[in-house]
């Protein structure tokens, strides 16, 4: 399966059961790359899925864009109020910590009727192939 320049894009309900369809969403289209890849994907996809689902407003989209050297993951929500780390807690605050640990680089952009929330994961730390 090729995944390099191919746009792949799930619209999800504002259902918190949807994180399921969604986990398994990822494993299925990165399903060629190593399984650390995979699980770090899976485990930002649902952080930033549940923070758009919990805090945000429909319509809601995850795209995965993977590159050369990386993947990139996106969420959207239609909700206006940027995402922000909140200090960690019985009731949560432990999601975008996470992301920012696990992803080389994570943002988000805000536009007009919403904001997208990403992360990019490195997937290929030599694309080139070459080995030292």
């Amino acid at each position: 399966m090729k995944l390099r320049g191919v746009r792949h894009e799930l619209g999800i309900s504002a259902e918190l059961t949807e994180l399921a369809r969604v986990r398994h969403w990822v494993r299925s289209v990165l399903c060629g790359l190593p399984a650390n890849v995979v699980s770090t994907a899976v485990m930002v996809v649902d952080e930033l899925t549940s923070n758009a689902l919990r805090h945000g407003r429909a319509p809601y989209h995850v795209r995965l864009l993977p590159g050369a050297a990386k993947l990139r993951i996106e969420v959207d929500d239609g909700g206006g109020e940027a995402a922000r780390r909140r200090t960690p807690s019985d009731d949560g605050g432990r999601g975008l910590l996470l992301v920012e640990r696990c992803a080389a680089a994570w943002g988000q952009l805000r536009r007009a009727g919403g904001k997208t929330l990403w992360a990019e994961l490195v997937t290929d730390p030599d694309p080139a192939g070459a080995r030292g």
